[in-house]
Formats: C-alpha cells, sequence, structure tokens
C-alpha cells in the first residue's frame, strides 16, 4: 500500500475527538477554512505501520447525519460525495464511554452509508472510575466493525487503532440498519425509480440540504410512480429512523454494556450544585477570571521585558553594522518596528488561551455555557449565544462563525450582531502598552492595578454586547422560540499535551495572520513617513537647526534635559557609581559637560526627525484627520494608528512603533518611546490619563476590523448588517472616547 489514505475523524460533541486528533497526528496539522464557507478545517498527516501514510481530517462535531447547522451539512456532503478529494477510505467514529449509547446513533448512520468504518471508544481511563465494564469482542461483532479502545490521557491504545486504520480494507462495509422497514412502500419506490443509487444515502440527500448529487427527472423512469412527500412527513420518518436505530443500539448494549449507576456520580453532582450555583457560580467565574488576568500580567512580564529589549537592540544594532541607506532604514525603522509590536505581546496572547483551553479541557466551560443562560434569558438570548461571546476572546471571526449552532434565527443575528463587542485578542496588544503607560503598578488586596483594568474593559465589552443585545431584541421584530440544551462532560484533568497543541496552534494563527497585514502596513508607512516632496521635508535640517539657534529646544526638551542632568548630579556624588563610570572628582566638571552636549544633540536630531516626519506624506495624511481625532486626545499620529488599524486592531501598536522609528537612531524600547511622546500644544506627556482612557474606550467599543465585517455579511448574506454594526460601533465608541478625555482632562 503505497498510497495515501484519506482518514475522516467524526463525532459528537465533548467525546475528545480532537484529543485523538492530536494523538495521530501531533504537530504535523494545519488550520483552515473549507473553500468557500467559513466552517473550520482541522487537517495533518498520520504515519501508519509498514509506511503508510494518512491524511487525517477532523471533521465539526455532531450528534446524527441528519443536520440542523452549516458545520454538520459540511460533515455530511463530505461523507456522501465521493467525488470530493477529501473523501474518507475509512471513518473514525469517536464516543465517549460515558455516553456510548448516544455516540452509538452516528456510528450507525455512518457505517449505513458502506463506508469502512471504526468505532473508536475513547476516556477508557475513566471505566473503572465509572463502574463500567464492555465485552469488546462481543461489541465488535454485532456492530460488524472492529474497535479500537483508547484513552488518549494515558495513551493507551492509539497503536491497535494505527493498525485498525492500516489494515482499513478488512473491514466490513455490511449497514447495520434496514432503512426501507420504517416505511417499505416509500423505499420500494425510491429503489425502482433511482436503481442505480444506495438507499440510504438517496435518503440522506433527500431529507438533507446538501448540493452536489443532483436527481434528474431524466433518470425518473415513470413520474407517477414515485410519490413526493412534504417536509412534515420527512420528518416523521427520520424520527422513526432514530427509533429504529435506538431499538437497535439498546438490544445490543444490554449484552455489552454494563455501567454501575453509583459509581462516581455523587462528586460530579456536588461540584455541579457549587459551580452554577444562581449566585456562588457566579462569584467562582468572577474569581477565576481575576485569577486568569492577574496571571496575564505577572507570567509575562520577565519574557516581554527581554522581547522589548532584544528589538531595541537588534534595530541599534542593524543600523550600525549595515550599510547607512534606504534599505537599513527600512528594515531598523519600518519591518522591526512593525514586527516588534506583535511579537511584544506574545506572551500575553499565549497565555490567555492557555487558560481558555484549560477552562475547556477540564469541562468547565460547559458549565459557564448553562450558568450563563440564566443571564442572556432577559436580554432574548439564550445560553448558545454565551459560547460566541466567550470564544469572542480568542478572535471575533471564528465566534460569529460559531452561531450557526444557534437554530433561532433571531437569537443568532442578535449575537453576530453584539460579538465584536466582546474583547478579543487583537485588542490585548492595544489594551496592554496603553495600560502600561497610565495604569501605575500598585496592587489592591493582592491584585495589580493594570490587571483590574484589564478585567474592567473585558467586563465592559461583554456589558455592552447584552445591553445592545436587549435593544436589538425590542427593536427587531422577528417572531421566534427557543429551547436551550447543553450537555455536562465529565469533568477530567486536563492534557498538556492538548493544551499545549491549542496554544501552540491559536498563538502561531494569531501571529502569522497578524504578521502579514502588519509587513504590508509597516512598509507602507516607512515609506510614507521617509518621504515627502515639500521644501520643509527636504530642508528640515537646516530649517530646525536655525530655529534652534535662535529660540533654542522646545521647552518639553528643555525640561527633559534639566530633569537628566539634577539625576546625573546625583548620580556623580555616588562612589559606587562614579567607579562604574570611571569618573574622577577632578573629572566631575568636564563629564557634565560632555552629558549635557550629548543630551543636547540627542535632543536636537528628535526635533529634525520630528519635524521632518510632519512634513512626510504620513504627516500631510496625519494633519488632515487631526481635527477629528483631537478631541479625543490624540495627535495626528494616534489618528494613523487608528486608521490603520481598521485592517486590524493590533495593528495600531505596530503602526506607533514604525512612526515614532522613523529617522530615530536611539535604541530604545516600543514602551519607553510612547511613554516620551509629547503633546506639543500642551507640552505635556501625550499619553496620559485622559487620552490613555479615552484609547482604550474606544477600542473596546469600535469595531475596527474589516475582516469581522466580511465575515458578518458573509453570515447574515446581506451589506445591511455589517454596514450597520459599523456605523453603530464607531459612532458609540467616538462618542464614549470623547465623554471620557473631555471629563478626566
Amino acid at each position: 500500500m503505497s498510497k495515501q489514505i484519506n482518514v475522516a475523524l467524526i463525532g459528537n460533541p465533548n467525546t475528545g475527538k480532537t484529543s485523538v486528533f492530536n494523538a495521530l497526528t501531533g504537530l504535523n496539522q494545519k488550520v483552515g477554512n473549507y473553500p468557500g464557507i467559513t466552517v473550520e478545517k482541522k487537517q495533518g498527516i498520520c504515519k501508519l505501520p509498514r509506511g503508510v501514510k494518512a491524511h487525517i481530517l477532523d471533521l465539526p462535531g455532531t450528534y446524527s447525519l441528519n443536520t440542523t447547522s452549516l458545520d454538520e451539512s459540511v460533515a455530511v456532503e463530505l461523507l456522501l460525495n465521493k467525488n470530493d478529494k477529501n473523501h474518507p477510505d475509512v471513518a473514525l467514529v469517536i464516543t465517549d464511554v460515558e455516553n456510548l449509547k448516544r455516540n452509538l446513533l452516528l456510528f450507525t448512520q455512518i457505517k449505513d452509508l458502506r463506508i469502512p468504518t471504526i468505532l473508536v471508544i475513547n476516556m477508557a481511563d475513566r471505566m473503572s472510575k465509572t463502574g463500567i465494564s464492555l465485552d469488546i469482542n462481543a461489541l465488535e461483532a454485532k456492530l460488524d466493525t472492529k474497535i479500537a479502545l483508547v484513552s488518549t490521557r494515558k495513551n493507551t491504545g492509539i497503536a491497535h487503532l494505527k493498525e485498525l486504520i492500516t489494515d482499513y480494507k478488512n473491514l466490513s462495509e455490511k449497514p447495520n440498519i434496514a432503512i426501507s422497514v420504517i416505511d417499505p412502500n416509500y423505499f420500494e419506490e425510491l429503489r425502482n425509480t433511482f436503481p442505480n443509487q444506495d438507499l440510504y444515502k438517496l435518503w440522506l440527500v433527500i431529507t438533507q440540504d446538501v448540493n452536489f448529487m443532483p436527481i434528474e427527472k431524466s433518470t425518473i423512469k415513470d413520474p407517477s410512480s414515485f410519490s413526493t412527500k412534504s417536509e412534515s412527513e420527512l420528518k416523521r420518518l427520520q424520527q422513526k429512523e432514530t427509533i429504529l436505530r435506538y431499538k437497535f443500539i439498546n438490544s445490543i448494549l444490554k449484552e455489552t454494556y454494563k455501567k454501575d449507576r453509583n459509581a462516581a456520580t455523587g462528586l460530579r453532582a456536588n461540584i455541579d450544585k457549587v459551580l452554577t450555583h444562581k449566585v456562588f457560580g457566579y462569584i467562582i467565574f468572577f474569581v477565576i477570571l481575576l485569577t486568569i488576568f492577574q496571571a496575564i500580567y505577572e507570567w509575562s512580564k520577565i519574557p516581554q521585558d527581554y522581547i522589548d529589549q532584544f528589538f531595541a537592540f537588534s534595530g541599534n544594532w542593524i543600523k550600525q553594522s549595515l550599510p547607512a541607506g534606504a534599505f537599513t532604514d527600512l528594515i531598523a525603522e519600518g519591518i522591526l518596528p512593525g514586527i516588534s509590536g506583535i511579537i511584544i505581546f506574545i506572551p500575553q496572547i499565549a497565555f490567555l488561551f492557555f487558560f481558555i483551553a484549560l477552562l475547556e479541557e477540564t469541562g468547565y466551560m460547559s458549565r459557564v455555557v448553562f450558568l450563563m443562560d440564566r443571564l442572556m434569558r432577559p436580554f432574548g438570548l439564550s445560553g448558545k449565544s454565551i459560547v460566541p461571546l466567550i470564544s469572542g476572546t480568542a478572535c471575533a471571526i471564528p465566534a460569529v462563525m460559531a452561531t450557526r449552532t444557534i437554530e433561532n434565527w433571531k437569537e443568532r443575528l442578535i449575537t453576530i450582531l453584539v460579538t465584536p463587542f466582546t474583547t478579543c485578542s487583537a485588542r490585548l496588544p492595544v489594551y496592554l502598552i496603553i495600560i502600561s503607560l497610565i495604569i501605575p503598578n500598585g496592587t489592591f488586596i493582592g491584585l495589580s492595578y493594570q490587571a483590574l483594568t484589564l478585567m474592567f474593559l473585558y467586563l465592559i465589552g461583554f456589558g455592552m454586547s447584552i445591553f445592545s443585545a436587549m435593544i436589538l431584541n425590542r427593536i427587531l421584530k422577528i417572531k421566534s422560540k427557543s429551547f436551550f440544551v447543553v450537555e455536562m462532560p465529565s469533568y477530567k484533568l486536563p492534557l498538556i499535551k492538548n493544551v499545549s497543541y491549542t496554544v501552540w496552534e491559536k498563538t502561531k494563527s494569531f501571529v502569522f495572520g497578524a504578521g502579514k497585514i502588519i509587513l504590508a502596513i509597516s512598509i507602507i508607512l516607512w515609506f510614507l513617513g521617509s518621504n515627502g516632496i515639500s521644501n520643509n521635508f527636504k530642508n528640515a535640517e537646516e530649517i530646525v537647526s536655525n530655529r534652534i539657534a535662535k529660540n533654542g529646544l522646545s521647552n518639553f526638551n528643555k525640561a527633559t534635559i534639566k530633569a537628566d542632568i539634577r539625576a546625573y548630579k546625583m548620580a556623580l556624588k555616588d562612589s559606587v557609581l562614579k567607579k562604574v563610570y570611571a569618573i574622577n572628582t577632578n573629572d566631575i566638571k568636564d563629564s557634565l559637560h560632555q552629558k549635557k552636549q550629548a543630551l543636547f544633540v540627542t535632543a536636537s536630531n528628535q526635533e529634525i526627525a520630528s519635524f521632518k516626519l510632519e512634513n512626510s506624506f504620513i504627516g500631510y495624511a496625519g494633519k488632515a484627520i487631526e481635527p477629528i481625532v483631537q478631541p479625543l486626545g490624540y495627535d495626528w499620529k494616534i489618528g494613523i494608528a487608528v486608521l490603520t488599524s481598521f485592517a486590524a486592531r493590533e495593528v495600531f501598536v505596530g503602526t506607533l512603533a514604525t512612526i515614532y522609528s522613523v529617522g530615530n537612531d536611539e535604541e530604545d524600547t516600543i514602551a519607553n518611546r510612547m511613554a516620551a511622546e509629547v503633546n506639543h500644544k500642551t507640552n505635556k506627556p501625550l499619553f496620559n490619563l485622559a487620552s490613555g482612557i479615552s484609547l482604550l474606550l474606544f477600542y473596546a467599543f469600535a469595531m475596527q476590523c474589516m475582516s469581522t465585517l466580511a465575515v458578518v455579511k458573509r453570515e447574515t448574506n446581506s451589506w445591511k448588517w455589517p454596514i450597520a454594526q459599523l456605523a453603530f460601533m464607531s459612532v458609540f465608541a467616538y462618542i464614549v472616547a470623547l465623554i471620557a478625555y473631555q471629563t478626566l482632562k
């Protein structure tokens, strides 16, 4: 066997499908979207015994082949369409040993498609804890398949599973159920009308919304012999099919599956009572969030400082080592600062995904969904809406796509429209850099002010989404009724391997996804900031030098030099520092003179670079929009950063890093450059409490993400909703930021 085989992983949600996928593929996996639709496509490569290679495709989770969402339709279409390049040679149906009865419904449906099917019973390590015993040989015989009993936690059964995949040609393709017994006359008509079609596949094509298997009228020998059924009649037949399958499953499990109902259930029930309590449940969730944000700040400080210093050193080293010219400036002032604006936030983003993965792996996230249903109902939503809102903390794009699980159109539309208010990881770089500049390092009851500020931003984003949902629920006159059902998986210790894969994939996706945009924008910004056609730009050095000779340095630079000199004088009085600087007492006067000269030269160069930047192409563009952003406390540089960040929110920091680096020869970190930036109209630091809070609130409420708008358009099939979403969020963000700045200044 030399060719690569296709293997499809399919199963109910919360059966450990992702764990099996990770165990088979390791890091040989990638995530994308199915062509033409916004459904995540996860695939990887697995090396099997005897030199066989398998292409593993992780299909969206589904409870049955009777589809209710776009995710499930993707799985059904792939299983039915043999012309698809990813059509499986063998299907692995992943089941949970504690919920085997429900999981086997999907297994019998897939096996009836005559696809070689392996039953993978996962979480085998829990059998002894939950009092479960299985007769594997008898179960294999009755289901006419091969079974792999695996535990991804203990890493057992994976080798056996690989052997079964390798020998997939020996698997039986005989169906479990004779589908025709639910309505013999109707299925006899189908068989006679379409003699060349498999009966069960034909049944799925008729009852599901699939687009690839057209039934031409010319193939019908006698149209009058085929009686069509209404949608309600088809639904009743589907119900009969489900009942028939469960009768078959019950008869098998009665002989092969035993479970002690009293084993290990009391502890889980007691924990659930606390975690989903109408008071303590919310308190516990709030404490968990506080702990997460505190850890994000405390744990990431050291690696972030090293990254910041590395990029500052690298930019200076490049300028000193490479020949002076446009290419060196492009790297040192364009590409490097832009990329550093994202790389520096990898620690915080990785920790955020780490904690989210922990909550999902332990089973706690499902309890949060259940808990939040009580909170969402008064606002016209259900607990299912909390899944997109929580996943929106990673990215609004997959969060909007996650609304497909909401059957009720009104609830789904409202959730799509309010989800972008949830603070996503793209906002995190903006929040972190601004918070570090304007919020002091103190603590309150052991929690840092900065962590509390970050949590506050997350909470107001979530609060605004709930408030907007309430307004939309009253405005949108769409009559609907829905039911909320959520599965509570068993509690389990998180698998470090699964958590690591999640952190790696999500962080990599964030960095490379944002990196492409930032690299392009950084190059464009560098070019616009390094070139100009006016005489002021061409003669900047001469103009500024004459102005300094006539009027001296700016008031801010004068004050800065005085402060630096005072600090230097104090250092000279310290005997230890004098030894470090190798300064003799007799040389102090000369040393002070040299220090003043160095500070004067640095300040002069900064004023020249600033004047040149203001008269460059980007300076003129910034000055054009400055009247719009000035009432918010921003200058033209921040205005440019806000404008470019519409491509992606995280571009904001990279844009400022590039702008501040253009023409600047000083080795310094991005945070220090932003902290030193001056509002030349007030001669005060640009990033102060008023302007900083204004910026934080603007990004908390503004859309600022064209990719999200594109996804909203695709999900709603109309430009009306994303345009309304953009207009409302932008205007609301501007008004809130304006009020905040004007109040605090």
